[in-house]
């Protein structure tokens, strides 16, 4: 008995001293991270989510006849909105989901900066300026969240498939996380058009 307590004793020790240089803590950090990091790309999304808001009520007083423009941008910042992915559950499908919804967004999007042509009065007041420029600060604040999540995902990732931290990760259920990846169709350039 008293040498089955000393085994004992011995394992939670050499555990103690060895769990560390397996990264443990080093994998509990990263996947924090990650989930940090998807947390400011929801943030970013959502800022962009706000400001559509008020463009559109900016424009819907100006461009009065067209609602099928302003309803589909309307219908869109609603469903890219209710989009959720808890950070926990990253998986290719959900990021597959999530991405759709903001592209659709980001095309009744642009479907209305087509239509603010039509109208200088409203591209010229300053209140439709300064909303424009706000936007625009978001989309590239939504690319540099999008960034950093994808750097926290690869280094989550090297240290789950590095050894041997490997090994601890597969103990203790840390993973693999998806990475953010471009929009279909993102590889073609537009085409401009004047």
């Amino acid at each position: 008995m008293k040498m089955k307590k000393s085994l004992y004793l011995l394992l939670i020790l050499a555990s103690t001293f060895l769990l560390p240089s397996c990264s443990y803590n080093t994998l509990v950090a990263n996947d924090e991270a990650v989930n940090k990091a998807w947390a400011d790309v929801e943030a970013a999304y959502q800022r962009r989510a706000d400001l559509i808001g008020n463009l559109v009520e900016t424009v819907k007083g100006e461009a009065k006849f067209e609602q099928e423009t302003l309803t589909q941008v309307i219908e869109a910042r609603s469903k890219a909105t209710s989009m959720q992915v808890d950070a926990k559950d990253l998986t290719p499908e959900n990021i597959a989901k999530f991405q759709e919804a903001q592209s659709q967004l980001s095309g009744a999007l642009s479907k209305l900066l087509v239509v603010v042509e039509r109208y200088p009065d409203l591209k010229a007041t300053q209140g439709f300026q300064k909303l424009m420029n706000q936007l625009e600060g978001t989309e590239n604040r939504i690319n540099v969240a999008r960034r950093d999540y994808n750097a926290a995902v690869q280094t989550n990732n090297t240290k789950v498939r590095s050894f041997p931290s490997n090994i601890t990760a597969k103990i203790f259920g840390f993973e693999k996380r998806e990475l953010f990846k471009a929009d279909a169709g993102a590889e073609k350039a537009p085409t401009v058009k004047f």
